[in-house]
């Protein structure tokens, strides 16, 4: 088409317009080899090389598509496809404990641009003759139709005053013209098929499609086989359908390969172009076979077994011998294993498995496998198909028997034992029984008991039943020993051993008297003061050593009160001077004797008594003299009178050693050289020295004055060296014992002496004192002869 307008040129714009549509994938369910390759799965022990899957689709317009597959940068390139065929193929070992997930990005193309702004065409500004450009060609099977868009614009001019440009549009279609320069081309490749052990002879297995490459003119085509089939298929030349002629049974391979080849025939009846595409087609059984476990011996369900606790951790459990086959073939023949039980004890290997296994179980926790917990370990061992839609499975039951072995410590029931026995409990009484239990069995579980520790001497124990009993010798004393604690041990045949610790505490019997420091005691009261008398009672705990006070016998018994816990002594409280005891007691004595008892609390309960003799004064006659009053402290205690008269003379012959030893260094000091002389002169015999002693008065003189030492002067040393010391003062004689005669004694009805009566003896110097300081200056010095008879003492 050509439009001119006079005086102005012709402007012609092109545009190219293409109508294409996507091609895209078939879908064609899951478990199908040939498809979009969605949900698609693959045994890891599939061999490198082999030929997984096809990619299959198609292009609206039935333009030839093309195929193409692509990874992650960072992932591995598993796979690799035929861009024309769309067959994939596995390049690399597959590891499912390394990746058990491949993702890939799969894609097919037409091959052509939808770009709407290129073009093949140019036209003619002037004559606007519309031609292709140079080296620009046409395609029938890659678009059929062009568009152009022409635009003619005038040269222009002035409209009303102003410049103006007309122009027009006009779109123009091109249709191009199929001729025959294509070969036919198959649609769906690759192509794979599958004989079934049920498929019947002259059952069809699968149609390849093939369609002449010139879409606008096809010429017909037929189909046929060329080789691979061994009489086994044959196809039909017009459908392109393949079947197979034989049963299952008389198929000689699992795999065919077969060529089909597709011929054009031209209009004029003669062959044209040709095209060829492998099939393979596979022969296949029904998964009708669940996975089996087998024995040494044929098919079996259960398994035992015998083996010690505590295996080493990752030992194989060697004593099983189990198989497990699946007779069926391929994706049919996959399964897994599981071990269905106590978890986390033993695992089994394989995991997965195609076809058949060797099973072999792993000790995964050997502190879980004990003797003590479960005498027999029951797994199941479960097989069920993986990728089936039947999912066949089966079972087998793993019997474990334990052996025991020693593994176990004895364990006392408790970490301490206490017991409680009476001290007078006799030798061999039994005192606690301890328990030890070791959970092993047999000799490993028989326990052995022994004990040991500074306190178990007085205890034995049995060593099988572990009953502890006193020694047979054993005399056990509270008062001596409360407590006693040692250590128990149990031990097995192995010397594996624990310990406790056992206490044993000694209760108190109340086997002891209360007893007093003396059974006659003399006390001096002075009037408004108590005296205190006290008994001890050697039990160890109360109330066996609680002693209580009491005043069994005096006369008259309205005098003293006692306090019965503490043990004093006091006048009633209506007797507060010595003339109220005077009235009381007609002859006038100050001395009383009282029958006192001392009484335990304990059951029984024991008792002593006590002779206490009482002598009252008031405290006016104790302040009337110094030396009075020290006799009357020490009248109950000699004792104390003797040590300080033994002070006294400690203290001068300390004085006498120091002036010797000092005149013995001043003689050897000396220069004076003197001519030696031996005198020899008999001497006569001198009367014994004696140290008198004159014993000790009361008056009311000055206490220092009650003691007076007389003493001869010594004689003179005839040594002209001596500076006139003195030989060592040889020990006083003791005074004479009293004589005693028949005594006579009284026992006054209130209270009275116990002194014998003395008989008549030489006057002596009148004592200054009152006749108190007498008689208790009588009773002191017999005292204190009787206690020092034996003794001589050294000035």
């Amino acid at each position: 088409m050509s439009l001119r307008v006079s005086g102005y040129p012709l402007l012609c714009v092109l545009f190219l317009a293409q109508a294409n549509f996507a091609p895209h994938f078939f879908d064609n369910g899951v478990g199908s080899t040939n498809g979009n390759m969605a949900l698609f799965s693959l045994p890891e022990d599939t061999p490198v090389g082999s030929h997984v899957y096809t990619l299959n689709g198609t292009d609206p317009e039935g333009n030839p598509v093309s195929y193409h597959i692509s990874f992650d940068p960072s992932a591995r390139s598993v796979f690799s496809v035929d861009p024309n065929f769309g067959t994939i193929t596995l390049v690399e070992e597959l590891d499912r404990e390394r990746e058990d997930e491949i993702e890939a990005t799969i894609s097919i193309s037409d091959g052509l641009n939808l770009n709407p702004h290129s073009t093949k065409f140019a036209m003619d500004r002037h004559s606007g003759v519309l031609r292709l450009q140079p080296g620009a060609t046409l395609d029938y099977e890659k678009a059929r139709t062009h568009f152009v868009t022409v635009v003619a614009k005038d040269g222009g001019g002035r409209l009303r005053g102003a410049d103006v440009v007309f122009s027009a549009t006009a779109t123009v279609t091109v249709n191009v013209e199929d001729v025959q320069d294509m070969a036919p081309v198959f649609v769906g490749t690759p192509y794979y098929g599958y004989v079934y052990e049920d498929t019947l002879p002259g059952s069809e297995v699968l149609t390849v499609v093939a369609m002449d490459g010139d879409q606008g003119k096809p010429n017909r085509i037929l189909y046929s086989l060329m080789n691979g089939s061994d009489g086994a298929f044959e196809i039909n030349e017009t459908s392109g359908a393949i079947y197979v002629m034989q049963s299952p049974a008389q198929l000689r391979r699992d795999v065919y390969e077969l060529h089909v080849q597709v011929t054009e025939v031209s209009s004029a009846g003669t062959p044209a172009a040709q095209a060829m595409v492998p099939v393979t087609i596979r022969i296949v059984d029904l998964n009708n076979h669940p996975p089996t476990f087998y024995g040494e011996s044929g098919p079996q369900n259960r398994f035992e077994l015998s083996m010690y606790e505590h295996p080493p951790q990752g030992e194989i459990l060697r004593g099983l011998k189990i198989t497990v086959n699946d007779s069926d073939q391929g994706a049919n023949a996959k399964f897994n294993l599981r071990l269905v039980g106590p978890g986390g004890i033993f695992r089994v290997v394989p995991q997965t498995v195609l076809n058949e296994a060797q099973v072999t179980i792993i000790v995964e926790n050997s502190a879980a496998i004990d003797f003590e917990k479960f005498k027999v370990l029951t797994f199941k061992l479960l097989a069920i198909e993986v990728n089936t839609p039947e999912k066949f499975s089966s079972t087998a039951d793993v019997v474990i028997q334990l052996l025991d072995t020693n593994d176990n410590v004895p364990k006392f029931t408790s970490h301490y034992y206490v017991a409680r026995i009476p001290e007078n409990a006799p030798g061999g009484s039994n005192v606690v029984a301890v328990t030890a239990v070791d959970p092993d069995t047999g000799p490993w579980g028989e326990v052995k008991y022994s004990i040991y520790g500074s306190g178990a001497d007085y205890f034995l124990i049995h060593s099988s039943s572990g009953m502890i009993y006193t020694q047979p010798w054993a005399s056990l004393d509270a008062e001596a020993t409360t407590r006693y604690n040692f250590y128990v041990k149990a031990e097995d045949m192995e010397g594996k051993y624990s310990l406790a610790e056992v206490f044993v505490t000694l209760l108190d019997v109340n086997d002891h008297y209360p007893q007093f420091g003396k059974r006659v005691q003399e006390k001096t009261m002075v009037l408004g003061t108590p005296v205190k008398i006290e008994a001890t009672d050697q039990d160890a705990e109360e109330p066996n050593n609680l002693v209580d006070y009491s005043i069994t016998h005096a006369e008259p018994a309205n005098v003293f009160d006692i306090d019965a816990h503490t043990g004093e002594i006091r006048l009633k409280n209506s007797i507060r001077s010595l003339d109220a005891l005077h009235n009381i007691t007609p002859n006038g004595d100050r001395t009383w004797s009282l029958e006192v008892q001392a009484k335990d609390r304990g059951s029984p309960s024991f008792s002593t008594t006590a002779l206490l003799r009482i002598d009252i004064v008031d405290t006016e006659m104790q302040s009337r003299s110094p030396m009075a009053a020290f006799l009357m402290q020490t009248k109950d205690n000699p004792m104390k009178a003797v040590g300080v008269l033994a002070g006294i003379m400690a203290i001068i012959v300390a004085i006498t050693v120091l002036i010797s030893t000092a005149s013995f260094w001043r003689n050897k000091k000396s220069n004076k050289v003197l001519p030696v002389r031996r005198v020899l002169r008999k001497r006569p015999s001198p009367a014994p020295r004696t140290v008198r002693i004159k014993w000790l008065k009361f008056g009311r003189t000055k206490a220092a004055d009650k003691f007076v030492l007389r003493e001869d002067r010594p004689n003179e040393n005839c040594n002209n060296n001596s500076l006139g010391s003195t030989p060592p003062p040889t020990a006083p004689a003791p005074p004479p014992p009293p004589s005693m005669g028949p005594a006579h004694w009284t026992v006054p009805t209130v209270s009275g002496s116990l002194a014998p009566r003395q008989p008549p003896r030489s006057p002596k110097p009148k004592a200054v004192g009152s006749p108190v300081q007498s008689a208790l200056v009588s009773e002191l010095r017999q005292k204190f002869e009787k206690k020092n008879v034996h003794n001589k003492a050294y000035f």
